[in-house]
């Protein structure tokens, strides 16, 4: 490589405030896994180039630029963070790979509300790619800066070395494939392969199969992460390289384009699944849309269930009645606690369609038909009759799947309409016409049947776990927690959610109450007996997250690294379970743990405290179990801490 000039001014390619790469909010980029660099908060929609020289690459969905000047310094210009979801959209480039430019010459402009608005980060990120061979140090000046101002300058290696053999780089990808290759399990585990700016993602059949160490040693590779449902292999700025050398091995139909990660999900190569894996694969995309439905959510719901629980101990006899049902203070209260399960359908739709793709507004404007005040009141009255079938009006507030199925037809409809109409008509037609069907189809079919298949599953789910009694309580208790340790639990989700949508209530949830509890009280064991100050610090930490509802801290920062600690508290969660489904205990909210308490009281009856005393006797047997086990037999200081457990991906996030 000849020599190089000693300095390379560089410009910012944006208007806004400069931010030291180490806090930008992406990992890859903050470790400078990519290279040397800054980044930068936009306050303005131009776009210019930071160095004179040639593009080399533009993203086929346009968040990032490449840059190579002429004495072979490479810049990478990052616009946003996770903004490939975005499939380019907000982007409007007038630079291809081969142009030349000057710095400071404009390459596009992008619209930051319109990434904003899908919750993304405007961040945009610049780095010399080959930092190690050709930068000696970079200087970056603080402050608030005009796009095509001077923002860094490059202090540049008086020589850069021998340039490398092509072969011999070519090898050196083709080894850490191959090796990659074989760590992930081989061609029989991969389902296909893409890559983005810095990373080569594999999805796999069995994504707990890889040999992370193995991979870890190669030369080429940063670091593995799980995250998306994919195997993600770290490699920097030589990541296509590394994945054209995978590519060449696996062979063509393994491969993809840079592409958002939610919409890869399904192999480009032979489906060789058998019809059990094609099933599995089914029911998990299911799981996945229901339970990424209903996660925005959630918490929501969960507040909500803590105010009206609380209001009906406002209004307990027992209490002298402090708020009475007719006053204006608890109509308030009572509407702010109310709305979210009311106008749960109007939620559920515009969750909807942001996982499967759809348009959240159409979907939003369903839900709301659905809900009409005009529509409401006509619940089990009938619609009409064609023959001898007799159309009846439903209720949809607090209803769940009959708006997924609405969201998922309103997103097929759309599709096929934006196919079939010209281009002047789908703005004000596509719209027009889903709503108008997909309410009808909704109101008059889909609703009604879904509605009573629903209720009929709220109430077998309870009748089963009543006649049960105190053996589902003790297999509930007993094994809840080991499902969320493989991601199972989110299977569970919606029964928990279907019954309080339906019935008003859950016998499930408040067996499941006593899991948290028990984990968390656990995990206070170890925070009183540790004099380890991190494990103090950390444990103390995680069991307060437990009691208010939120067990991943203590499962995977603590319990399961101590495995007695975990198992002690399985066991407390038995005694509390057993309990719980021998008296029959009922919650009416989502909240769980020491902190959804008010969720046992009963909105429709105040005065009955039979659930409320279930709950105390039941979470305090949980506590004092899983407390003591863990102090006398789960946890000493002299045991050696197991390795960190990952937390299951979230299938309705992929």
């Amino acid at each position: 490589m000849k020599k190089t000039e000693n300095k390379l001014k560089i410009v910012a390619p944006v208007k806004g405030k400069i931010i030291p790469l180490n806090q930008v909010p992406d990992s890859v980029f903050a470790q400078k896994m990519m290279g040397e660099g800054f980044g930068m908060d936009p306050v303005d929609k131009q776009i210019v180039a930071p160095v004179k020289g040639t593009i080399t690459m533009v993203a086929e969905t346009k968040h990032a630029i490449g840059i190579k000047t002429k004495n072979g310094v490479e810049v990478l210009v990052h616009l946003g963070i996770d903004t490939v979801e975005l499939k380019g959209t907000p982007y409007h480039l007038n630079v291809r790979v081969g142009d030349e430019v000057e710095a400071g010459s404009e390459m596009g402009t992008w619209e930051l509300n319109d990434v904003r608005n899908e919750g993304k980060q405007t961040t945009v990120i610049v780095v010399i790619t080959n930092s190690n061979e050709v930068l000696e140090k970079i200087e970056i000046v603080n402050k608030t800066i005009d796009a095509g101002a001077v923002v860094a300058t490059a202090l540049l290696k008086a020589t850069g070395g021998e340039q490398r053999d092509s072969k011999t780089k070519n090898d050196r990808f083709a080894k850490t494939a191959e090796t990659v290759i074989a760590a992930v399990g081989g061609p029989d585990n991969i389902k296909s392969v893409i890559h983005c700016i810095s990373r080569v993602r594999f999805y796999l059949k069995d994504i707990n199969q890889p040999d992370d160490d193995q991979i870890r040693r190669d030369e080429n590779v940063i670091d593995i992460m799980r995250a998306q449902g994919q195997y993600q292999v770290v490699i920097g700025p030589d990541v296509v390289e590394v994945y054209d050398a995978v590519i060449d091995q696996l062979g063509e139909e393994y491969g993809g384009e840079d592409r958002p990660d939610t919409t890869a999900n399904k192999p480009v190569g032979p489906d060789n699944r058998n019809l059990l894996e094609k099933l599995k694969d089914g029911f998990d995309e299911l799981i996945g849309v229901i339970t990424g439905s209903m996660s925005p959510i959630i918490w929501s719901l969960a507040a909500a269930g803590i105010l009206k629980g609380l209001l009906s101990v406002l209004t307990m006899p027992q209490l002298g009645e402090i708020l009475a049902p007719k006053s204006t203070a608890y109509i308030i209260l009572n509407a702010i606690g109310d709305s979210v399960f009311f106008f749960l359908p109007i939620m559920v739709g515009f969750a909807a369609a942001k996982r499967i793709g759809g348009d959240p507004i159409i979907a939003a404007v369903i839900g709301g038909v659905l809900v009409h005040p005009t529509l409401t009141p006509l619940a089990g009255k009938s619609l009409g009759m064609l023959g001898s079938f007799n159309f009846q009006m439903v209720q949809y507030s607090y209803s769940i799947f009959p708006m997924i199925l609405a969201t998922w037809l309103a997103f097929k409809i759309e599709n096929w309409l934006k196919k079939h109409l010209p281009n002047y008509l789908t703005m004000i037609f596509v719209p027009f016409i889903t709503i108008l069907a997909v309410s009808a189809i909704t109101i008059y079919i889909t609703g009604p049947v879904i509605i009573g298949m629903s209720d009929g599953l709220a109430k077998l789910v309870s009748w089963a776990l009543v006649r049960s009694g105190w053996v589902s309580g003790i297999l509930i208790g007993s094994f809840h927690q080991v499902l969320v340790i493989f991601g199972l639990h989110w299977g569970i989700q919606p029964l928990v959610i279907n019954d309080i949508a339906t019935a008003g209530h859950s016998y499930l949830n408040a067996i499941i109450c006593q899991t948290m509890i028990s984990q968390g009280a656990a995990t206070l064991a170890v925070a009183i007996k540790s004099k380890k100050a991190n494990l103090k610090s950390l444990s103390f930490a995680a069991a307060i997250s437990a009691f208010c509802g939120v067990t991943e801290p203590a499962i995977y920062g603590v319990n399961l690294r101590y495995r007695r600690v975990f198992i002690s508290g399985l066991i407390g969660s038995a005694f509390g379970g057993f309990i719980t489904g021998l008296l029959h205990g009922n919650m009416f909210g989502f909240a769980g743990s020491w902190i959804g308490f008010a969720s046992f009281f009963n909105p429709t009856n105040p005065g009955d405290l039979s659930s409320f005393y279930i709950f105390l006797i039941s979470s305090v047997v949980s506590t004092i179990v899983g407390f003591v086990l863990t102090y006398v037999w789960g946890y000493s200081d002299k045991m050696e801490i197991g390795q960190k457990v990952d937390k299951p991906v979230n299938p309705g996030k992929n």
